[in-house]
């Protein structure tokens, strides 16, 4: 039984959606958690595949391999990543940010945003996101807000709001990729093969059905099923060529900031012919 990691956010329903409704069905168990949860599982080996954060494949490129035309990612706003803030994002520099803990690629995009694009210095300080966590009524002068918190939310009247996605495609002319199913290289081949035929049918299977979907969905992530639906269409979830350069430069520029050098993609099992399961 290959261990499968499972985004704990409505992000990841598409391309896991027929997994999820089968329970232990075609050989996969289902772990599921926010991002740096599955991160840390799968540096550990807890996890044989996870759509783990993108930041962790240079973190690990000796450790893991990419599943192909696999991702999480947009094409402009992404609506999920939001900087909230209580003034002009160009006057943050040694202002206090406040990031979450629950995710990793989020924290290191906003850093290129400012610190490499803006050229501001704020100081950032790790807080517990959850619907009711305000940290700029505390002090803060702005905070990051991810996954489905930030698509809830209303910020009040007054505060600024940066969409990450859009601001990346504003700065790059390019898509950003938040999450690649990555797998351990001890994982066999032949069972990375079968997972990967069954994820590019689960995400064929939740094409057919999204609607659907959405209204199951809808009330576990405590939306409403047009604003889902709405935002899953909005999203990308294959890593086509553009998709992969947007992937390259966010490694590229990451360095600027103390991650390590960017790795040349590398897949873990042969890509499938495009439009073919």
């Amino acid at each position: 039984m290959i261990r499968l990691g499972h985004i704990d956010y409505s992000n990841c329903v598409p391309v896991h959606a027929r997994l999820l409704s089968e329970p232990g069905a075609a050989g996969v168990e289902i772990v599921t958690g926010v991002p740096a949860d599955l991160n840390a599982r799968l540096a550990a080996g807890e996890l044989d595949v996870a759509p783990a954060s993108s930041i962790e494949y240079v973190r690990h490129r000796t450790e893991y391999r990419l599943l192909p035309d696999l991702g999480i990612g947009s094409d402009g706003a992404v609506r999920s990543i939001r900087l909230e803030s209580a003034v002009a994002v160009e006057s943050l520099g040694g202002a206090r940010v406040c990031v979450p803990g629950a995710s990793a690629t989020s924290v290191v995009l906003l850093r290129i945003l400012l610190e490499v694009f803006r050229g501001l210095q704020p100081r950032f300080e790790w807080y517990d996101q959850d619907d009711a966590a305000d940290p700029i009524r505390e002090g803060a002068a702005a905070v990051l807000r991810i996954g489905d918190v930030a698509l809830r939310r209303s910020a009040p009247p007054g505060r600024i709001v940066l969409d990450l996605g859009a601001d990346w495609l504003r700065w790059t002319g390019l898509p950003f990729v938040y999450a690649v199913w990555q797998a351990r290289r001890e994982v066999p081949a032949a069972e990375l093969g079968r997972l990967y035929h069954r994820l590019r049918e689960s995400r064929e299977w939740f094409g057919r059905r999204a609607a659907w979907l959405a209204e199951q969905y809808a009330p576990r992530f405590r939306l409403a099923p047009a604003v889902l639906l709405d935002y899953w269409s909005s999203l990308r979830y294959d890593l086509d060529e553009r998709m992969q350069r947007g992937l390259l430069e966010f490694y590229r520029l990451a360095e600027h900031v103390g991650e390590p050098a960017a790795p040349a993609l590398e897949w873990a099992v042969a890509p499938a012919e495009r439009g073919r399961i």
